[in-house]
């Protein structure tokens, strides 16, 4: 597919989407009002991670050099890739799809799978959450269960970087 193929496909999903919106407002004004709404709602609540993780891809594509990521999330990593990794899951934000770019630029710069593995398991960790998971369930479970969540993580990591030799 050449150039202006790619760009008329980057633009047919919105302008498909105006044109069954246009069709609604004229046939069911009220409902697809109504349903504007809350796609604008929805859009704006994904427009803030987005950006967050577009700044970060960008700010990879400036500053770190394949040779970089391949320190810290490559072959030799070793430790310091995994506590790396499992720190950044834990401290990421937002919604998991908007982080998939950011890992994919990352594997294609020589990332290991086990170490992206080991982020995207360690996201089920949120230090916000935990005051509150204490006051429901107590310091000992929540202690295990988020040492229980964090070494399952490195172990499947490990397990998914045998099985797909990365």
């Amino acid at each position: 597919m050449g150039r202006k193929g790619r760009r008329l496909r980057i633009f047919l999903f919105p302008v498909f989407l105006i044109g069954i919106y246009a069709i609604l407002l004229v046939f069911f004004p009220e409902k697809a009002s109504v349903a504007m709404g809350r796609s604008g709602h929805i859009f704006l609540n994904l427009a803030v991670p987005l950006i967050l993780v577009f700044a970060l891809m960008t700010a990879v594509n400036l500053f770190l050099e394949p040779a970089r990521v391949t320190r810290f999330l490559g072959k030799d990593a070793g430790l310091r890739g995994v506590v790396f990794s499992a720190a950044a899951g834990i401290i990421s934000t937002g919604p998991i799809y908007a982080w998939y770019p950011l890992l994919k630029e990352l594997r294609e710069r020589g990332a290991r799978i086990s170490l992206l593995f080991i982020f995207l398991g360690n996201r089920a960790v949120k230090p916000l959450l935990i005051p509150v998971m204490i006051t429901y369930f107590g310091w000992e479970y929540v202690l295990v269960l988020t040492l229980f969540t964090i070494t399952a993580s490195v172990a499947a990591g490990y397990l998914v970087g045998h099985l797909f030799k990365g």
